[in-house]
């Protein structure tokens, strides 16, 4: 029998729409990090009851699922210990010879090309519980970050 008289719908050749992946471990985020969730929450919200197009509509609420599932399983980080690198610190390093500003935040948080690390990133793990005047491996080599300034 042909496939045309025994399928009950296009749907099931449709590729299937998975939801959004979320990073294993704890949901640690800063300050600003939870208010940013909150405000992501709002605004799909808002888009979703103005929504009209049911696909697109589908899509906000892939979104927003994601989001309610980032809001509630988010955990403020702890304040690192003081002149320790950790989660919400901002830490001034040299390496390679140049020196940059890094904060390290919690994963939705993250803009690496901001100079943002999520705490689960190897150059953040690397620098985390460091202090000043320390010198950090990283990608193999012993002394490759200086760590200058932790604000």
């Amino acid at each position: 029998m042909s496939v045309a008289f025994r399928r009950e719908s296009d749907e099931e050749h449709l590729e299937p729409k998975f939801e959004q992946p979320i990073a294993p471990g704890p949901n640690l985020v800063t300050a600003r990090g939870l208010a940013l969730i909150g405000e992501q929450v709002v605004a799909i919200e808002a888009a979703v009851a103005a929504e009209t197009d049911e696909e697109a509509r589908k899509v906000l609420l892939r979104d927003l699922r994601y989001w309610h599932t980032r809001q509630t399983t988010a955990e403020l980080a702890p304040e690192p210990e003081e002149g320790e690198v950790g989660i919400g610190s901002r830490v001034r390093i040299r390496m390679n010879g140049a020196e940059r500003v890094i904060a390290i935040v919690g994963g939705d948080e993250a803009e690496p090309g901001e100079d943002r690390l999520a705490f689960s990133a190897p150059l953040a793990r690397a620098l985390m519980g460091a202090a000043v005047g320390e010198t950090v491996a990283f990608a193999g080599k012993a002394d490759a970050i200086d760590i200058l300034e932790i604000v």
